[in-house]
């Protein structure tokens, strides 16, 4: 994957969060990983692509994140519920913006949430995917991509 076919990830999170404060995200160096034990947090948004190109793209987060920004948007629910919903649409926006670099037949899925650390997230063994950490405030996050060509 290319540094610019990466970058509109970077700008999506980036995006995502500035739009919530003025505070930002601070992205780490994005490195590949085996797709073996790929990371995850307390909640993992996941969101399937097809088309010329496939694979998925998730974020996944702690829980204490997901709260300290559910209070940022001046969100009364601080649900576990309501953390999974605001996964998913972090995922889903990432995953939308993407379609800028990539074109129209970018297809997107509907989010998949997951409570808790899956055991396991499905991506494709004969490829590696690459990790975006991300900080906001104190906490911790990551954006995964797997993709490839079709």
């Amino acid at each position: 994957m290319k540094e610019k076919k990466l970058q509109v990830f970077i700008d999506g999170v980036h995006n995502y969060f500035t739009q919530v404060n003025d505070y930002g995200i601070e992205v780490g160096t994005p490195y590949l990983v085996e797709n073996i034990n790929p990371p995850s947090g307390d909640i993992t948004g996941v969101i399937g692509i097809t088309g010329p190109i496939t694979g998925c793209v998730y974020f996944t987060a702690p829980i204490d994140l997901l709260r300290h920004l559910l209070m940022t948007i001046k969100e009364p629910d601080l649900s576990v519920a309501n953390m999974m919903d605001l996964v998913g649409e972090v995922a889903n926006t990432i995953a939308g913006n993407a379609r800028s670099e990539y074109g129209p037949e970018f297809d997107i899925s509907v989010p998949f949430v997951i409570k808790g650390v899956p055991d396991e997230i499905h991506l494709p063994r004969d490829s590696r995917s690459f990790v975006i950490p991300i900080g906001w405030k104190t906490h911790n996050a990551n954006i995964v991509i797997s993709l490839k060509k079709s």
